[in-house]
């Protein structure tokens, strides 16, 4: 089922049980992807689910952020508001990769480049993250990128 019904069908699902803190966090999503959707072709485009996952993890990234500042803030109330949201984002995402599965994919990566250097971080951070299809987030990459290439 394509990414985009499923958000629909937790929508209805969380308008009929009246769960409104749901609700609300769905509609933001589709909000997100009805203009990712104006901005790539018109209205009427439907994005990919490629597309939509990288949306996603732009609002847990946003959600993130304000966790942390709201944490430092001593608002902990709002923190675990934003923390169930950023939660109920993250079952929208393809199942991450283990530890060992994302460092095969940054070897061959490598391989593919001839990288040896962090002065090649750039062309392998281009072939892995093309091959981890957005089952990995770009800090852990970059981060296992750096230490295999050191």
């Amino acid at each position: 089922m394509p990414l985009l019904q499923q958000i629909d069908d937790q929508l209805k699902d969380a308008m009929r049980a009246k769960d409104l803190d749901t609700a609300n966090v769905l509609r933001m999503l589709k909000s997100a992807v009805k203009y990712a959707a104006i901005e790539n072709g018109g209205a009427s485009t439907v994005p990919s689910d490629e597309v939509i996952v990288s949306l996603i993890r732009k609002e847990i990234k946003k959600r993130q952020e304000s966790i942390d500042s709201f944490s430092k803030a001593g608002r902990a109330d709002v923190a675990a508001k934003e923390e169930a949201e950023k939660k109920l984002l993250e079952t929208f995402l393809p199942a991450a990769l283990s530890e060992a599965e994302i460092e095969g994919i940054v070897r061959d990566a490598m391989v593919e480049t001839g990288a040896s250097s962090k002065a090649q971080m750039g062309a392998v951070m281009k072939v892995a993250t093309a091959k981890a299809a957005g089952r990995v987030d770009g800090k852990t990459l970059s981060a296992l990128v750096q230490k295999l290439l050191s």
